[in-house]
């Protein structure tokens, strides 16, 4: 219903990763503007970690570009440890953020929008339903193994296959927004180094 009051709550690192198994990248652009044309947009909240110690993160631009333009951005810095056999692990999730968040948001929401195919989100779909809100599951399941866990697709009122998608919200290669990937002709930085003269 247009008139409906809805929210989207992107889980960052699982919708990148659903989009790339799918091949392709998502515009957030598109993305807002298709779910604005979808009920009335109160909040889109996307979630990220951000490794610590990483001077610069290679999702900085993305995160500052979502934040001027009409997203939410929820940030956690997560922590790198070596476990007991000796490999590297990164510890740090956004579940909890993003669970008081739609708490919090469901007494003045009909629909939210969950874009994580993950099973964990399961119990806080079943929350927010008992206070009245319709869920939809945004994730993949034309992927070997699927990328949503199955209690939480049976939880959900609906489901959208990410796969469907691919054409109203992937992002067409040549024309990667700047603020987003800063892309230099070849020569350019060489150029600099050459004192500003192109290079030959």
């Amino acid at each position: 219903m247009p008139s409906d009051r809805i929210a989207l709550f992107i889980d960052g690192a699982n919708l990148y990763a659903t989009a790339r198994t799918l091949g392709f990248d998502i515009d957030y652009r598109r993305l807002l503007k298709e779910f604005q044309g979808r009920g009335a947009l109160l909040r889109a909240f996307y979630y990220t970690t951000i490794i610590e110690d990483q001077e610069y993160s290679s999702i900085r631009p993305l995160i500052d570009w979502l934040d001027y333009n009409g997203y939410t951005v929820v940030t956690k810095l997560t922590k790198e440890f070596t476990d007991a056999s000796g490999r590297r692990k990164v510890k740090g999730s956004m579940h909890i953020e993003l669970a008081v968040n739609a708490m919090e948001l469901a007494e003045h929401i009909d629909r939210m929008f969950l874009f994580s195919g993950d099973g964990d989100f399961r119990p806080l779909l079943e929350a927010v339903q008992r206070r009245g809100v319709h869920v939809t599951v945004v994730s993949t399941l034309t992927s070997q193994p699927p990328m949503v866990a199955d209690e939480l697709r049976r939880q959900a009122d609906a489901f959208i296959e990410l796969a469907d998608l691919k054409a109203t919200l992937g992002r067409d290669p040549s024309e990667r927004p700047g603020l987003i990937r800063q892309q230099l002709p070849p020569f350019a930085t060489r150029g600099a180094i050459n004192g500003g003269g192109i290079a030959e």
